[in-house]
């Protein structure tokens, strides 16, 4: 039976309420012992979660034995803790006196935040109001010092568990907006020095926290870290249906809270500011940063007499935050979400221009944009955002949300906005360029559509809107072609040259927008999406199809490193994971080289290959890291590449040899392989694009496959996505011409996959 949400997370909280009454009747009982009467000058008090009532199945229970200095003090806790061990419950514990437990909090952290929730079980009420209050004195007093130690402490947790809101894998308690950020911030707002945390987070750590209660009960274990073979049993026992929408659900409550906490943070670090200057707080001040708006303590803030009607005034207010690298007052915001005008479609042009002074604002408009976003307004201003908002990837190459990596683009893309003649349109162009993924389909054709409509109600002319379409539309198309494609082709160029042709009279312009598009994507998506190399390809694939555009001729291709080959025909160089060849060009080269480094256990995780028919000259580049522990030695790795080279060397029968000794386990299911035919890719070879689960030795066997057929790979580029094989082969027949009987297609297309498989 399907449950509802609210339902769902109602009986989650019962439980937790129910276990919470029956363990403090419980522990009442044992220290009452026979006679039922506790004794005199000693008390049972719960901390952490058990302190909270927020005590989940696999939690802890955190207890302190407080006494007046009873000397059978021992004998207490033992009838305490070990029915307790005997029940199979894990415990953390200690026994102290008042004066012990301020000492003990005054010098460990971990004490005081569990203190400071101090929640009396049972025994003697007045000694309990003692231990919180001498506490909470401590605390106070000590704020700079302990705020500070805190704030470092946070820091550190949080980059090494990384942003919940944008994991695949969470930990719901230690990551950036769990669990743990909740409980800190009530210890802030218990210092005075900032106020606890709103109706808002409590509600979004309640989430959290019926999560994590779904997942104890799921996994039988005390695991805080949502793994993604869990995230489906918990979204249903949560009423959510699926993973996904589990993760935008818990995308969102850690934002808020992410949200509130650095909004803490900022009034913590200003307290200690400060103090360090030796005034508790200085002189308000209000300093212009916008029309409508003024800075005043550290935050923006609306002016006076600003004008509400204005529907400019959002994104003006939030432009001039972002320049001045400040955040926006909560106040303010709620007040803008409450009373501002929003601007209607066609957006007059101050409002347009202001959203574009926002975006290029750069890296410091983002939690700007988060200031919005959490009071409700980005969805207002652009109502297709709730397709993408705390949308999971779904991909490990992408670090965020699909809304995220939307601002995180268009923030990088304003370091580019001198590279084209329309900044502003780069900078649309990077906020919606996969604004598809909410869609069905493919996303960019998706995402062109709406962004035409959307480039419309911001009241951008015709031509402007057809810009930002192809743009969306053709995203891709530069990282994917220069990465994928021989660019020496011509058939390549041509590809390029159909698209910007989307916009005539202005595809040179779209063409630089497209480029810098990529590289504001790439960097948007996570280390492993831009190199050196790629950048590179882009570069020189723009170069072309810019020249082509001009009317001029064709640059010639690169000259191949001709310098390395050395009298003997074939030269060989390995520089730490970087081996290039040089030698006379025959059929099967490639996949034989890729055989010997399988043998010294590398792992190919890019592959280029040059054929120069004027030199009867293959150029080969690989970037080959080893499968594990440390690199081969140079020198046999080369003794055996030249053996190759030679023709003595067996590489099959090695390779065999070696798979005979392997003891295969079951593994990870992955998704199947993928072998297409790429049509008019190329007018002087076939383009086979080949997509799977990484593996030793695969490009060994997919060669192998390929010349079974009789073909000879012209060239290839081959890369490694973290587990995802990304190979592309140009492919002749013995005459040199593109193979195009449809037999011969299927024969070769049948063979790598059987090889694959």
């Amino acid at each position: 039976m399907t449950v509802s949400p609210d339902s769902a997370r109602a009986a989650l909280a019962a439980a937790r309420a129910e276990r919470c009454a029956e363990l403090d009747g419980w522990l009442a009982g044992l220290l009452a012992a026979g006679d039922g009467v506790v004794p005199e000058g000693v008390a049972l008090v719960a901390v952490g979660s058990l302190g909270r009532r927020e005590l989940t199945p696999g939690g802890d229970l955190d207890l302190v034995l407080v006494h007046r200095g009873r000397s059978d003090v021992a004998a207490l806790a033992d009838r305490l803790w070990y029915p307790i061990w005997d029940a199979g419950l894990r415990l953390d514990h200690s026994v102290r006196t008042v004066a012990e437990a301020r000492k003990v909090a005054r010098a460990d952290m971990k004490a005081a935040l569990g203190l400071l929730s101090a929640r009396r079980i049972a025994g003697e009420h007045a000694l309990v109001d003692e231990l919180r209050a001498a506490v909470l004195a401590d605390w106070r007093s000590d704020a700079r010092s302990r705020l500070a130690e805190l704030g470092e402490m946070c820091r550190e947790r949080w980059e090494s568990q990384g942003e919940l809101a944008f994991l695949l894998e969470p930990d719901l308690k230690e990551a950036h907006g769990g669990l743990r950020d909740v409980n800190v911030m009530q210890a802030v707002g218990a210092s005075w020095v900032a106020s606890a945390p709103d109706e808002r987070v409590r509600a979004a750590h309640d989430l959290l926290l019926d999560v994590r209660h779904a997942l104890h009960d799921q996994t039988g274990r005390s695991a805080d870290r949502l793994v993604l073979q869990e995230q489906n049993p918990v979204a249903a026992a949560l009423g959510l249906g699926d993973a996904d929408r589990l993760l935008r659900a818990t995308a969102e409550a850690a934002r808020t809270v992410v949200h509130a906490s650095d909004h803490l943070w900022h009034h913590v670090d200003r307290f200690l500011a400060a103090r360090r200057r030796g005034r508790l707080r200085r002189p308000a001040e209000r300093r212009p940063v916008a029309d409508g708006a003024v800075e005043q303590d550290g935050e923006v803030v609306l002016a006076r007499g600003a004008d509400l009607a204005d529907p400019a005034l959002v994104l003006r207010v939030a432009a001039g935050a972002a320049h001045a690298g400040l955040p926006l007052a909560p106040a303010t915001v709620d007040r803008l979400a409450e009373h501002a005008v929003l601007p209607a479609a066609p957006w007059p042009a101050s409002a347009r221009d202001a959203l574009v002074a926002l975006l290029g604002a750069g890296p410091a408009a983002i939690p700007v944009w988060e200031d919005l976003d959490q009071a409700g307004l980005i969805v207002r201003l652009l109502p297709v955002w709730e397709r993408v908002r705390n949308r999971p990837q779904r991909n490990p190459f992408h670090r965020y949300t699909v809304d995220r990596h939307l601002v995180e683009a268009a923030a990088g893309a304003a370091a580019l906005t001198r590279e084209v003649a329309r900044p502003d349109l780069l900078l649309v162009g990077g906020l919606l360029h996969d604004i598809g993924k909410g869609s069905p389909g493919d996303h960019s054709v998706t995402g062109a559509a709406l962004a035409r409509d959307i480039a419309a109600d911001l009241g951008f002319d015709a031509g402007d809107v057809a810009v930002l379409e192809a743009a969306v539309r053709y995203h891709l198309l530069l990282p994917d072609t220069a990465t994928r494609r021989d660019i020496d082709d011509p058939a390549t160029i041509e590809t390029v040259l159909t698209a910007v042709a989307a916009v005539p009279g202005r595809e040179a312009e779209l063409l630089d927008l497209l480029a810098a598009l990529s590289v504001a994507d790439a960097k948007a998506t996570g280390p492993s999406a831009w190199n050196a190399w790629k950048a590179g390809q882009i570069a020189e694939l723009t170069r072309r199809v810019r020249a082509a555009l001009s009317g001029d001729a064709l640059p010639p291709p690169p000259a191949p490193r001709l310098a390395l080959v050395r009298h003997d025909g074939a030269a060989v160089r390995i520089a730490g994971s970087e081996i290039t060849i040089a030698a006379p060009d025959r059929p099967g080269l490639l996949w034989r080289v890729a055989g010997v480094l399988a043998l010294h256990r590398l792992v190919v995780r890019s592959a280029r290959i040059t054929s120069v028919a004027d030199h009867g000259t293959a150029v080969l580049e690989f970037t080959a890291l080893p499968e594990f522990g440390t690199p081969p030695e140079p020198a046999a790795l080369e003794a055996d590449l030249r053996r190759l080279l030679a023709d003595r060397l067996d590489v099959a029968e090695r390779l065999e040899r070696r798979a005979r000794s392997v003891r295969v386990r079951p593994g990870v299911p992955v998704a199947p392989p993928r072998v297409t035919v790429v049509e008019d890719a190329s007018a002087v070879a076939t383009v086979i694009e080949v997509r799977a689960h990484d593996r030793p030795g695969l490009l060994w066997r997919v060669g192998q496959a390929i010349g079974a057929c009789g073909l000879q790979v012209r060239a290839a580029r081959v890369d490694t996505l973290g587990a995802e094989a990304v190979d592309v082969f140009y492919v002749v027949d013995a005459d040199g011409k593109p193979p195009a009987d449809p037999a011969v297609l299927s024969d070769v297309r049948q063979r790598v996959l059987a090889a694959l498989r």
